[in-house]
């Protein structure tokens, strides 16, 4: 049975190749031969090596000149012929003389004369170990200047790569070594810091990027959910369930806005502030104070604290922002009766501090890690939504730590917290 071209199943096409696999790892430095790259292994092999060698023959030649001058120097000899039958003699070396009885045998005279050089090569000994141990104490101070003095040059790289990593642990992830020099490992650990550095600034900036991004794209619908609700709920047409459930949908978009803007005011305040203008923090905790007094008031609790002037270089927006989350979550968090907040300013050598102190439940000290972590809460008296979107604290700790702050929270014994803010000058 003959079948038609047409009746014939297509070949199905070849899968694609995949392409071929790159020969150089961009996670492996290339590496030119070992003993062609001045590496530093090799430096500090000849650089030392080269020391021992000049501090050898250093030590040498001076060890060779005190010998010849202790040898020519005729100070030291102990003693002087003048002749066979009468001689000069002192008190370190004396030779039988006439005047001790009886002549001078050959014998004799060679054993006086050997125990007198004897003597003299023992003093030429001394003298020279003596002068000996001065050149090698002033040669051993000089090596031991000279190798810190090396070492310093050798290590400088070291410094400037830990420098570096202390600049980005403030956060500044776009700081980069880009060290010169011979292409040895310490370039090499330089190089790879450096891409790491890259890889890391990408990965925050992306994610900086994310969350704005996804914060500006919630808020259109969150408006348009918010005017649709008011809107429904001044309609004097509508029923009690319905103005319930609206005012129930609004408190719940009001809480999603909320929730966007934290968001949005957590992922700006991530990277270091870079324009700074001089604020006054007390000022700052002052208009929190009064943005924060109507909700105190209607939970009946006291503000207080006196707030002395201090000057911050900071972003003023930021630090209001601190404050405000710093007065409110202490109002939020306190007593149902009686409770008091105390903000106070103050200076301290090279850093200005705020502390926010209030009355409240009992914190246990393994919870106060925790209450910086988003969307974290005290697991008694801080879960409940009314009270905010668990944000708060956690932007606090970004923006002192863009600022170049720390904030440290410890409990207080009778209950509630003491949250210190300290911010360099």
């Amino acid at each position: 049975m003959t079948t038609s071209a047409s009746d014939t199943p297509a070949t199905p096409p070849p899968p694609p190749s995949t392409p071929p696999k790159p020969t150089w790892d961009p996670f492996q430095p290339r590496r030119s031969h070992p003993w062609l790259r001045p590496t530093i292994r090799i430096r500090l092999t000849l650089l030392y090596g080269g020391m021992f060698l000049i501090a050898g023959m250093v030590l040498l030649t001076i060890i060779y000149l005190l010998a010849a001058q202790a040898l020519k120097d005729g100070s030291h000899l102990p003693f002087q012929i003048i002749g066979v039958r009468d001689q000069t003699t002192d008190a370190v070396c004396r030779l039988p003389s006439q005047a001790d009885g009886g002549g001078l045998t050959t014998s004799e005279l060679t054993a006086a004369v050997q125990q007198c050089m004897e003597r003299q090569r023992q003093i030429a000994l001394d003298v020279l170990l003596q002068r000996s141990l001065l050149a090698l104490l002033g040669l051993a101070v000089a090596a031991f200047a000279f190798g810190y003095v090396m070492a310093g040059r050798v290590l400088s790289p070291l410094e400037r790569i830990t420098r570096t990593a202390q600049q980005v642990a403030g956060s500044d992830l776009h700081r980069r070594i880009e060290l010169d020099g011979p292409d040895d490992e310490l370039k090499e650990l330089a190089d790879t810091f450096d891409r790491m550095l890259d890889r890391l600034d990408r990965a925050f900036t992306a994610q900086q990027r994310f969350v704005a991004n996804a914060s500006h794209e919630l808020r259109t619908p969150l408006a348009i959910n918010r005017t649709l609700l008011e809107v429904q709920l001044s309609d004097p047409d509508a029923s009690p369930e319905l103005v319930q459930l609206g005012k129930t949908l609004l408190a719940t978009n009001e809480r999603s806005e909320q929730l966007v803007e934290g968001l949005l005011l957590l992922a700006r305040s991530e990277n270091e502030i870079v324009d700074r203008k001089p604020v006054d923090l007390a000022e700052v905790a002052s208009q929190a104070v009064d943005q924060a007094r109507g909700e105190a008031r209607d939970k009946g609790v006291e503000l207080r604290g006196a707030r002395q002037p201090v000057y911050v270089q900071g972003n003023g927006v930021l630090l209001e922002r601190v404050a405000l989350n710093l007065v409110q979550n202490a109002v939020r968090y306190n007593l149902p009766e009686g409770g008091w907040v105390s903000v106070t300013t103050r200076v301290r050598p090279g850093q200005a501090v705020l502390e926010v102190e209030n009355t409240g439940p009992m914190v246990p000290a393994y919870e106060i890690d925790n209450l910086f972590e988003p969307f974290r809460r005290l697991r008694t008296e801080r879960t409940g939504s009314d009270k905010g979107v668990g944000l708060g604290l956690s932007i606090v700790r970004s923006v002192v730590r863009a600022h170049g702050g720390m904030v440290l929270a410890r409990p207080r014994e009778d209950g509630g917290l003491l949250v210190r803010v300290t911010l360099p000058v």
